[in-house]
């Protein structure tokens, strides 16, 4: 393994985060900087190095991590007593809505979804940085419009928007691939049951349809 190849090893391991190119170009003394391309061919052969282990380096949306290879995730989180987050089916749908109809506005996630969607929801999405606000549509009011981020292609192994399946192909976000996040959390309420929403609930199979429909003002 080349010094280039020992040095990017060592920093993706330690980091505890993705790192990008740039991160770890600026890792290098002044004067003895890779270029962008050793850098990448130099992912690219740990990424051959580790294709038939126990982790991977993957690329998300942030930059490059290791992490547990994802048949192996369920296994290895026995390790640790904390239980993952749950979330809702609501808070999930609302994801969904967001991540393949953006940018989308609260008022159009209802109209998919047929019911409302409560301010504990968007409140998590918000602080898990899953979502953000990245403008306002030109109508009446001009209410938010929201889209998805870096962090939420970390949470579901995504280097970008292009990898999520069809819709065809899946019935709620919640069969993505997340991230094996390891750090301690306690579950709350409203992450586990999502802001108990009152109305009738659309079936995955109806949203999905909605979802292949055109969103009035999008």
């Amino acid at each position: 393994m080349s010094d280039l190849d020992q040095r990017l090893e060592a920093a993706l391991f330690a980091a505890g985060e993705p790192l990008d190119v740039d991160r770890l170009i600026a890792l290098f003394d002044d004067g003895a900087e890779p270029s962008r391309a050793d850098v990448r061919e130099g992912l690219h052969r740990l990424q051959q190095h580790y294709s038939e282990r126990g982790i991977e380096l993957k690329q998300v949306g942030s930059g490059y991590r290791f992490q547990v290879v994802p048949d192996l995730g369920r296994w290895v989180s026995r390790l640790w007593q904390e239980k993952p987050a749950r979330y809702s089916r609501a808070l999930l749908e609302t994801l969904a809505i967001i991540a393949y109809r953006q940018p989308v506005t609260r008022a159009e996630i209802e109209e998919i979804r047929g019911v409302s969607v409560s301010t504990p929801i968007m409140k998590t999405l918000l602080q898990r940085e899953w979502v953000r606000s990245v403008g306002q549509r030109d109508v009446p009011g001009r209410p938010s419009v929201y889209g998805t981020t870096k962090a939420f292609l970390d949470h579901f192994n995504l280097a970008t928007l292009a990898e999520l399946p069809p819709l065809e192909d899946i019935r709620d976000i919640a069969e993505l691939t997340p991230e094996l996040d390891f750090s301690p959390r306690a579950s709350s309420d409203s992450d586990s049951t999502a802001s108990g929403e009152s109305g009738p609930v659309v079936p995955p199979d109806e949203i999905t349809e909605h979802l292949n429909q055109r969103v009035p003002g999008s």
